[in-house]
Protein backbone atom coordinates (compact mmCIF):
# COMPACT_ATOMS: atom_id res chain seq x y z
CA UNK A 1 0.00 0.00 0.00
CA UNK A 2 1.49 3.61 -1.09
CA UNK A 3 1.34 6.42 1.09
CA UNK A 4 0.45 9.91 -0.13
CA UNK A 5 3.12 12.80 1.07
CA UNK A 6 0.43 14.16 2.80
CA UNK A 7 -1.71 12.50 5.64
CA UNK A 8 -5.02 13.78 6.93
CA UNK A 9 -3.46 15.30 9.53
CA UNK A 10 -0.90 17.74 7.81
CA UNK A 11 -2.77 21.05 7.31
CA UNK A 12 -2.45 21.53 3.48
CA UNK A 13 -2.03 25.21 2.66
CA UNK A 14 -2.20 27.13 -0.63
CA UNK A 15 -0.93 30.54 -1.12
CA UNK A 16 -3.08 33.15 -3.11
CA UNK A 17 -2.19 33.41 -6.88
CA UNK A 18 -0.01 35.99 -7.47
CA UNK A 19 -0.93 39.35 -9.33
CA UNK A 20 -0.05 39.60 -13.21
CA UNK A 21 3.33 41.54 -14.13
CA UNK A 22 0.96 44.67 -14.89
CA UNK A 23 -1.06 44.79 -12.24
CA UNK A 24 1.33 44.35 -9.17
CA UNK A 25 3.94 46.86 -10.67
CA UNK A 26 1.19 49.50 -11.25
CA UNK A 27 0.32 48.87 -7.70
CA UNK A 28 3.67 49.15 -6.36
CA UNK A 29 4.66 51.92 -8.25
CA UNK A 30 1.52 54.13 -6.67
CA UNK A 31 2.06 52.75 -3.57
CA UNK A 32 6.04 53.81 -3.56
CA UNK A 33 4.86 57.68 -3.67
CA UNK A 34 5.33 59.46 -0.89
CA UNK A 35 5.20 63.33 -1.00
CA UNK A 36 8.36 64.94 0.39
CA UNK A 37 8.20 67.06 3.56
CA UNK A 38 8.84 70.50 1.39
CA UNK A 39 5.94 69.64 -0.77
CA UNK A 40 3.64 68.61 2.16
CA UNK A 41 4.76 72.26 4.15
CA UNK A 42 4.05 74.03 1.03
CA UNK A 43 0.91 72.93 0.95
CA UNK A 44 0.10 72.74 4.71
CA UNK A 45 0.76 76.18 4.30
CA UNK A 46 -1.02 77.54 2.13
CA UNK A 47 -4.36 75.73 3.52
CA UNK A 48 -3.27 77.48 7.15
CA UNK A 49 -3.12 80.78 5.26
CA UNK A 50 -6.38 80.33 3.00
CA UNK A 51 -8.48 78.89 5.90
CA UNK A 52 -7.25 82.67 7.89
CA UNK A 53 -4.07 81.38 9.43
CA UNK A 54 -6.19 80.33 13.08
CA UNK A 55 -3.61 78.44 14.89
CA UNK A 56 -4.27 74.68 16.10
CA UNK A 57 -5.01 73.39 13.21
CA UNK A 58 -1.24 72.17 12.06
CA UNK A 59 -1.51 68.21 12.27
CA UNK A 60 -4.95 68.49 10.18
CA UNK A 61 -3.41 70.49 7.52
CA UNK A 62 -0.58 68.56 7.30
CA UNK A 63 -3.04 64.99 6.91
CA UNK A 64 -4.84 66.63 4.13
CA UNK A 65 -1.95 68.09 2.12
CA UNK A 66 -0.61 64.31 2.25
CA UNK A 67 -3.54 63.04 1.05
CA UNK A 68 -4.30 65.51 -1.60
CA UNK A 69 -0.86 65.11 -3.17
CA UNK A 70 -1.06 61.68 -2.35
CA UNK A 71 -4.43 61.75 -4.50
CA UNK A 72 -3.49 63.82 -7.46
CA UNK A 73 -0.23 61.86 -7.97
CA UNK A 74 -2.32 58.86 -8.39
CA UNK A 75 -4.70 60.56 -10.51
CA UNK A 76 -1.95 61.36 -13.18
CA UNK A 77 -0.55 58.25 -12.88
CA UNK A 78 -3.92 56.60 -13.71
CA UNK A 79 -4.23 58.88 -16.78
CA UNK A 80 -0.84 58.58 -17.79
CA UNK A 81 0.36 61.65 -17.66
CA UNK A 82 3.60 61.22 -15.27
CA UNK A 83 5.28 59.74 -18.68
CA UNK A 84 4.98 62.66 -20.79
CA UNK A 85 8.24 64.42 -21.10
Amino acid sequence: MRHNKHTHDQKQTTEPAPLSASSSATSQKIADFTPSADEVARRAYFTYVNQGSSPGHDVQHWLAAEAELTAERNQTRIHGFHNQT
